[in-house]
């Protein structure tokens, strides 16, 4: 487990996130940063970068969630990274608690025999769950802009 006491204080707050999340990662078996890559539907070069202070790429904060459950984090990990996402990146946590919850579906798929095909197999679902987002995000804009007890 990594503690707050063995995270630099004289890094920024987002160096300080980062540290703790690669700490978290390091800590977990083999293969959890590709199972996070798959996860948030991103390469291990993005994880690569979300997880190096030396890079300003943030965590993007809706892929929280997803990174909290697939990398195991105790509690005192969670919340010490929570309080550094926070401080380098003041107001995107209430965003996301103001946001439609989210939930996981594990699909099951056939072994298509190729890894070209079972790629492609894995790219055509993961687009249709984007769209799905898409418009869910399209419908609530539309909603907002309604007038109360307009049709």
């Amino acid at each position: 487990m990594t503690s707050p006491e063995t995270i630099p204080t004289d890094t920024s707050p987002l160096a300080t996130y980062k540290a703790i999340l690669r700490a978290v990662i390091e800590n977990r078996p083999s293969g959890t940063r590709q199972r996070l890559a798959e996860a948030i539907g991103k390469n291990r070069s993005f994880i690569s970068q979300i997880i190096n202070p030396a890079y300003a790429t943030p965590v993007p904060v809706q892929h929280l969630e997803t990174i909290f459950h697939v990398c195991h984090f105790a509690p005192p990990e969670r919340q010490a990274f929570l309080n550094a996402y926070q401080a380098a990146h003041p107001g995107r946590l209430e965003v996301v608690d103001t946001e439609r919850p989210m939930r996981r579906l594990v699909i099951e798929l056939p072994d298509f025999g190729s890894p070209d095909l079972n790629a492609r197999a894995d790219h055509i679902v993961l687009g249709v769950a984007r769209g799905l987002v898409s418009l869910i995000a399209t419908n609530d804009d539309e909603e907002a802009e309604t007038p109360r007890g307009s049709p």
